[in-house]
């Protein structure tokens, strides 16, 4: 089997570079007190990005707003976060928001 130095050495700075961000973190906070201020603020970081992610596939398209009567992702997001809050089951969100999208894009054309 033959190596090639230059995929090689792609490969482990792409391991470093990941290595790096999740590493560094804990060793810095892991010697430091941490104020609870902080750590409450820390906790909706990942709901807010989870949000912006969300909102913006939701309501834009090609960089412009989506009206809300042609917006199927929109649409089809309602039942999908009904089931999602009910039923709290991965699977029967990702099923009802497939089969909601697929409907919607038949209706829609």
């Amino acid at each position: 089997m033959e190596v090639r130095w230059d995929v090689f050495w792609i490969i482990m700075g792409s391991a470093l570079l990941t290595f790096i961000p999740r590493v560094l973190p804990l060793m810095l906070f892991s010697k430091i007190q941490i104020p609870m201020w902080l750590l409450r603020w820390l906790e909706y970081v990942p709901v807010a990005v989870m949000a912006a992610l969300i909102g913006q596939e939701l309501f834009m398209s090609d960089n412009q707003l989506v009206p809300i009567t042609h917006n199927a992702a929109l649409w089809a997001s309602l039942p999908t976060i009904a089931v999602a809050i009910w039923t709290r089951s991965l699977l029967g969100t990702v099923l009802v928001g497939i089969v909601a999208m697929m409907i919607l894009r038949y209706l829609m054309g």
